[in-house]
């Protein structure tokens, strides 16, 4: 068993100490990084959240201290007392390195078995001992600085919106299921058998009733879920900084939020962001990038090349255009001599993982035009197709034929890809985005209907209001995505305050008068009562950490993440709930 602290108490922390303290007594606490016996001297470097200091402990200054510190391993725990001095011997790679302490008191505060992960940044232990002992791997320096980030993010955050007059509400964590979104959480009832709660996936609704109420301006740094298939910046909770605003319209939450991240940027990273942030509607970057969230980093835009295709000799792309679909062209400009054939054939694999049946190619060098398709076209059309993409000396150019989804898809995840190979991609270069517009709906194949492309609540463009019911398809919404290096960093929309035309959306949804009753007849009588114009929007704080952090990996943002397959290591849950426990709640399981 460990020793108590006593009289000890911590005046300062171990990575806090420079020559400026020499001379004065400390009392440092925390863990062994290492240790170092040399005979008649033994080094210890200690580790507490703010860095090392190392401990010195001389066989000359008590036999007791010494022998106690023989014992001494690795991320032990431990109370030292002693008197700073300067080293000898400088160690420039940490900022303690010109000094260390000389023991005169020790107290083995507890032990530690070999720990089976290494406490350093890097240590290339697998992902699954990562989180199987997360506690362990969150003692290490990167792990704590991200999480003393986010800290620091979220109080940047709630001080700008006190400063502007928002408050912050928590809304219920036990909320009712609902339709249209992605798959609930369930929470059974006891008290209600049968009856279920729903995780909430965010606080849409609650927050426009809250508009209802008169709050006027609202925000939460909240805890969301939703159970979908994970990614690497992707996990079945979250956190989302959730923001509503009354008597608003788009170019209202627009403006505010610049400023939300131009603080952000500014005190975050040291970078002041240029304002207002660019503005792209969806339409135009389905056309130039085929995603709604494009890297700006680079160029690499879309070249249409269908109607100088339509009647050529090369089937594929004849027949992607009978079939109503689109021929699309990238430039890899300048970087044709980046690219072997070898390499192209792994770009075309990598297209057809996004559904694409083949990647076409030209290359224009010194020697001439280099292409699998050029015996396909008269010299005219092969002319027309380099003049189309700007095509020079040195350039190499893909395309995709097929459908216009997979066209876009596709090649707008080869872009990407096309540029990591080539390092294009400079986290200090920052490029915004405003992404409007969108539709309001979109067509699901498996269900056979529209589906809200953001969330039922989401107010038309006012000029498309009458097409509803006639060209639900045309219909554009007040949503908005801030996109930031090829990422949706969060998003929102302008939301319907009239419970005529959330009726009618309802509708257009294919949700009969009974069933938009029974899931949110909550909100259609707060809407009987005087509703104001609102909207906002809701960031993804993990993605904001890992972009202010250059992490490539949401776990390394989030203290106890769960797995791509949503469980968690470390505690072994989900777990099986007891025979009594699922009676108490009235829930039989038959797997």
């Amino acid at each position: 068993m460990g020793e108590k602290m006593g009289n000890l108490r911590r005046t300062t922390m171990c990575g806090l100490l420079r020559p400026e303290n020499v001379g004065e007594e400390v009392v440092l606490m925390g863990w062994v990084q290492k240790e170092r016996n040399l005979g008649s001297i033994i080094f210890v470097d200690l580790r507490d959240t703010t860095g090392i200091t190392q401990i010195v402990f001389d066989d000359t200054i008590s036999d007791e201290l010494f022998t106690k510190a023989e014992k001494v391993r690795a991320e032990y725990v431990l109370a030292v007392r002693g008197k700073v001095r300067l080293r000898s011997s400088i160690n420039k790679e940490i900022p303690t390195g010109e000094i260390e302490v000389l023991a005169d008191e020790l107290k083995i505060l507890d032990e530690s078995i070999t720990p089976p992960i290494y406490i350093k940044d890097d240590d290339n232990v697998s992902e699954t001992m990562r989180l199987k002992y997360r506690y362990l791997d969150l003692r290490k320096p990167k792990m704590q600085e991200n999480l003393k980030l986010r800290a620091k993010t979220a109080k940047v955050v709630r001080d700008f919106f006190y400063e502007n007059n928002f408050v912050e509400v928590e809304t219920p964590m036990l909320t009712k299921p609902t339709p249209e979104g992605a798959r609930d959480y369930l929470v059974p009832s006891r008290v209600n058998p049968g009856m279920f709660y729903a995780l909430p996936q965010s606080p849409q609704l609650m927050k426009q009733l809250l508009m209802v109420s008169g709050m006027d301006r609202y925000y939460q740094i909240v805890k969301c879920f939703r159970d979908e298939d994970l990614r690497a910046n992707r996990q079945p909770e979250f956190t989302q900084i959730d923001v509503e605003m009354s008597f608003v319209d788009v170019e209202d939450v627009l403006s505010i939020n610049e400023k939300l991240l131009y603080r952000l940027f500014k005190e975050i990273k040291g970078i002041e962001i240029k304002l207002p942030i660019p503005r792209m509607t969806y339409k135009e970057a389905m056309e130039k990038y085929g995603v709604d969230k494009p890297d700006l980093r680079f160029g690499f835009e879309f070249k249409d090349i269908s109607d100088l295709v339509a009647n050529c000799e090369f089937k594929v792309f004849t027949n992607a255009i009978e079939n109503n679909g689109a021929v699309k062209a990238i430039n890899v400009k300048g970087y044709g001599d980046k690219f072997t054939r070898k390499d192209i054939t792994s770009l075309e694999e990598y297209a057809k993982a996004y559904g694409a049946k083949g990647l076409a190619w030209i290359k224009l060098t010194n020697d001439g035009i280099t292409s699998p398709i050029a015996k396909f076209f008269n010299d005219e059309e092969f002319k027309s197709i380099l003049e189309r993409v700007e095509c020079e000396t040195g350039d190499l150019i893909l395309i995709i034929a097929d459908k216009l989804s997979v066209v876009c898809d596709s090649l707008g995840n080869l872009r990407n890809e096309v540029a990591r190979r080539l390092n294009l991609l400079s986290n200090d270069d920052i490029k915004m985005v405003w992404i409007t517009e969108f539709p309001l709906f979109e067509y699901d194949e498996e269900e056979g209907r529209y589906v809200a492309k953001h969330h039922p609540f989401t107010h038309p463009m006012d000029e498309d209001i009458d097409l509803l019911e006639s060209a639900p398809e045309t219909v554009r919404a007040k949503a908005y995505d801030i996109v930031i290096n090829g990422d949706e960093m969060g998003g929102g929309s302008i939301r319907i305050n009239n419970s005529n035309l959330q009726s009618r959306m309802f509708k257009a949804l294919g949700f009969t008068e009974e069933e938009a009753r029974d899931k949110f007849g909550f909100l259609m009588d707060a809407f009987q009562y005087g509703t104001p114009p609102h909207g906002g929007i809701a960031y993804g704080l993990d993605r904001l950490i890992m972009l202010f952090t250059d992490s490539s990996n949401i776990r390394d943002v989030i203290a106890f993440p769960k797995t791509q397959s949503a469980t968690d290591l470390m505690t072994d849950a989900p777990a099986v709930a007891s025979e009594a426990q699922l009676k108490e709640v009235h829930v039989r399981v038959d797997l």
